[in-house]
């Protein structure tokens, strides 16, 4: 394939171009072709004014040049492309390889391939087959990388082609598109449920119950085969000459309500929104964290409740599809006050994750708490937060933890749940 061609092809990719581009490929015409017939139309033209056959044919003779080329790339290649198999899902960040075999049914010759993708994945994947004879097959690799969470459809693969003069191009599609969903990355933060207004004097819920890997000090019994020896308290095995372990206290409620903040107006501007994203990625984070230890979740957003009651690795996977779908909207948290206050009624733990916190969340916030709920508040910070906002959900006394943008999830919580902030 020359690289002349090879230049046109490339600048003829779907969604690769300009209007002109784009046009081009309507009438399925080369930037020479479109030259051609301007010529022609000109040439034309001329004669008409100048009363001139020989510039008449040579007007006519452009023209049947481009009719002829049409005709010739009309045909339609006797081909077939096979793309190998790709994961339904992927992580932020995560890299695959992709596979991409073109089997010939006849010779084919002077051909470019293109496999489309989206920015956020990576480059189109660009394959120039100069010559492939019969039954001869042609295999192509090429890596993808998923930037950013979203939805995304990788392909379709298309196959370009031209007539020997390079005046007209045809495209035929060999593989339909394939969907793929790349879920926000997932940090190992701990969001730990305690006794809270229970905790000084010490005195249980009353609705708590031991839990195996739990959160808080329950008390001890005896140690029974089966037991983990780590949880073995030797202390008092030397003071009582008894085997005792160590259970720990699952907290006020097993039941966990992650509210993500979506309204555009508070985050931060660009597409992407830097704060935006880190917001997605803390509610990722949190609802994993409480689905491994084995909680009901909730996922709400300022649009109304993506999934209801969610436990389990499978209803994680369906979470995680909802949290890489999910988009700024211009509704604000007031949408669902009544449904916070009815978390609150049924015991829920709920984790506010916001870059802004008003007046009205706080006073929400404030009767879910008299109500006997639980909250922890992620405040999203970054140069053009409002400090109030900081100061207002101080002042409920539930947990905050600052995250700052582009930062450590994980420090930012061990910093300011697990480093002492009690």
């Amino acid at each position: 394939m020359s690289s002349s061609a090879a230049s046109i092809f490339t600048a003829r990719v779907p969604g690769g171009g300009d209007r002109i581009t784009q046009l081009l490929e309507r009438v399925h015409l080369t930037i020479t072709g479109l030259v051609v017939v301007g010529g022609a139309v000109l040439a034309w033209a001329v004669a008409r004014w100048a009363g001139s056959r020989t510039i008449y044919m040579v007007a006519y003779a452009a023209v049947g040049a481009v009719a002829i080329a049409l005709g010739i790339a009309r045909r339609r290649m006797d081909m077939a492309a096979i793309r190998s198999d790709l994961p339904a899902r992927m992580r932020e960040g995560q890299t695959g390889e992709v596979e991409l075999t073109i089997a010939a049914n006849k010779r084919l010759s002077t051909l470019l391939v293109t496999e489309q993708l989206h920015p956020h994945l990576g480059r189109a994947s660009r394959v120039a087959v100069a010559s492939l004879s019969a039954g001869e097959e042609l295999q192509h690799s090429y890596t993808i990388s998923a930037g950013l969470r979203g939805e995304y459809e990788i392909g379709p693969t298309i196959a370009h082609w031209s007539d020997p003069f390079g005046l007209t191009t045809r495209q035929q599609v060999l593989t339909e598109p394939v969907k793929l969903i790349v879920h926000p990355a997932i940090d190992a933060v701990d969001d730990r449920i305690l006794a809270r207004m229970w905790e000084d004097p010490p005195m249980r819920p009353p609705v708590s119950k031991p839990w195996p890997t739990g959160f808080e000090f329950y008390g001890m019994r005896d140690y029974v085969p089966g037991d983990d020896l780590r949880r073995v308290v030797w202390s008092a095995v030397a003071k009582t000459g008894r085997m005792l372990v160590r259970e720990s206290e699952q907290g006020i409620t097993d039941k966990i309500t992650v509210l993500l903040d979506t309204q555009r107006e508070w985050h931060s501007p660009g597409s992407p929104s830097d704060t935006f994203e880190l917001a997605v990625r803390i509610a990722a984070s949190v609802s994993a964290r409480h689905l491994k230890d084995g909680f009901s979740v909730t996922l709400m957003v300022n649009d109304g409740e993506l999934i209801t009651a969610a436990r389990g690795e499978r209803a994680g996977m369906l979470l995680l599809d909802h949290l890489a779908r999910v988009q700024p909207a211009t509704a604000g948290l007031d949408a669902i006050g009544e449904r916070l206050l009815g978390s609150a009624r049924r015991g829920a733990h709920i984790v506010l994750i916001s870059p802004h916190i008003d007046t009205a969340t706080t006073n929400r916030l404030r009767i879910a708490l008299d109500r006997g709920g639980s909250a922890t508040v992620a405040k999203v910070v970054w140069e053009e937060s409002d400090p109030a906002s900081l100061a207002r959900a101080a002042s409920l006394g539930c947990r905050v933890v600052q995250v700052p943008v582009r930062t450590s999830l994980k420090r930012a919580f061990d910093h300011q749940i697990g480093g002492g902030q009690r």
